[in-house]
């Protein structure tokens, strides 16, 4: 589904805002958005776990940081991050990274077709701060460092293939990784105050094993064309690989990351920006600027980043006020959900089921501001199709 910049469809206080020389103009999200305006309406009341949802949509707990999971003998781990859903038959699983370093690892939990857990366990061990990552076409999750000289691991989200270093998709601070079956790529986010967007061309779709990691070049402005070049020594040592190649695009703190219908987007938490990359004319642009709505829309904090299949875009919030934000097609930005009582806390991980009636996400430090206090959620209702 094509999708046009929230930019050009911002008017803020009644007149249209110069960037970089671009007039941004249009209506779309008119004077400027205010949580509720969405299509799913504002938030209502806190419900029994303390979230405030739309009406027609419940939530329940799935599991808590150091407690054991539904009827299972496994233990969450501590600061749950970055997730995805597999089908898995007529049920489905959910992974989760979890962001202590050291052990780090991830985990996963195995749902029936009702939405029962029937089993949980650890799918990667003994690596540091996984923060975000991302789902492969060939059902296999991968799973990013957080820290300098990182590495990002292919993981098995049914627990039967152990884990697999990555090294040739680079060694740096990574944030999030995202597939392009199209161009046979995978997209990654650095979390650097100067870092840099990358992609991963392996030598053979299918197998990261080998390949070659290239950055994006482009100018300094908003907006503009771009191009791909070669990282020199994906290794990152004894140059760190943002720093290789002269005219690469620096980006403030690279977040999550989201791929569909020949277009990549992610955040950068240091701006509170989402950018847009349209693939098939090689072009960039901003789809949401926090400072051109004048802190005005509800989104602040923008971290992880997923989509579903009616072109909404859901982004998670890292401070704000812990709340799950909507970018729709037409560039209505609104509050979808609302966690109250945890402040010190953080979103991570959204993710859809396979069918798109559940969304699961995590509260990495809950009531306690503690990595221990993860808590991770399911909420259920009638999203869009």
């Amino acid at each position: 589904m094509e999708r046009r910049s929230l930019l050009r469809a911002a008017v803020l206080g009644g007149t249209s805002a110069a960037l970089g020389g671009t007039l941004w103009r249009g209506a779309a999200y008119a004077a400027p958005a205010q949580p509720g305006t969405g299509p799913y309406g504002p938030p209502g009341s806190p419900d029994a776990n303390g979230i405030r949802l739309p009406a027609g949509f419940t939530s329940r707990v799935i599991a808590r940081s150091g407690q054991r999971v539904g009827t299972t003998s496994y233990t969450w781990h501590y600061a749950p991050d970055g997730g995805a859903c597999y089908a898995d038959g007529t049920g489905w699983i959910y992974v989760s990274n979890s962001e202590i370093n050291p052990s780090g690892g991830a985990s996963a939990v195995k749902f029936s077709s009702t939405g029962a857990i029937t089993a949980a366990y650890r799918i990667l061990s003994s690596t540091r701060q996984n923060c975000a990552g991302g789902k492969t076409p060939w059902n296999t999750w991968l799973s990013c460092e957080e820290v300098s000289l990182g590495y990002v691991y292919e993981t098995d989200p049914w627990g039967t293939n152990a884990a697999v270093q990555r090294a040739a998709m680079g060694r740096f601070k990574h944030e999030a990784a995202a597939a392009d079956p199209v161009r046979r790529v995978i997209y990654l986010t650095e979390d650097e105050t100067n870092g840099r967007f990358y992609r991963f061309v392996p030598t053979t779709w299918g197998d990261l094993s080998s390949g070659t990691l290239q950055v994006m070049v482009a100018g300094s402005a908003t907006s503009g064309s771009f191009t791909w070049t070669d990282i020199p020594d994906p290794d990152g040592s004894p140059t760190a690989t943002r720093s290789q190649v002269s005219g690469s695009k620096s980006f403030n703190g690279g977040e999550g990351c989201h791929y569909a219908n020949d277009t990549v987007w992610f955040t950068t938490k240091g701006d509170n920006r989402v950018w847009q990359l349209n693939l098939l004319d090689g072009t960039y642009e901003l789809a949401y600027d926090d400072s051109l709505v004048n802190g005005t829309a509800p989104l602040t904090g923008v971290d992880n980043i997923t989509g579903t299949s009616s072109g909404d875009l859901f982004v998670a919030e890292d401070g704000g006020n812990m709340e799950i934000c909507v970018i729709t097609p037409d560039d209505v930005v609104a509050s979808f959900l609302r966690v109250d009582g945890q402040s010190g806390s953080e979103i991570t991980g959204p993710a859809f089921s396979p069918d798109g009636t559940r969304l699961y996400f995590s509260s990495q430090r809950g009531t306690s501001g503690s990595s221990s206090g993860g808590i991770t959620y399911e909420v259920t209702g009638p999203f869009r199709s």
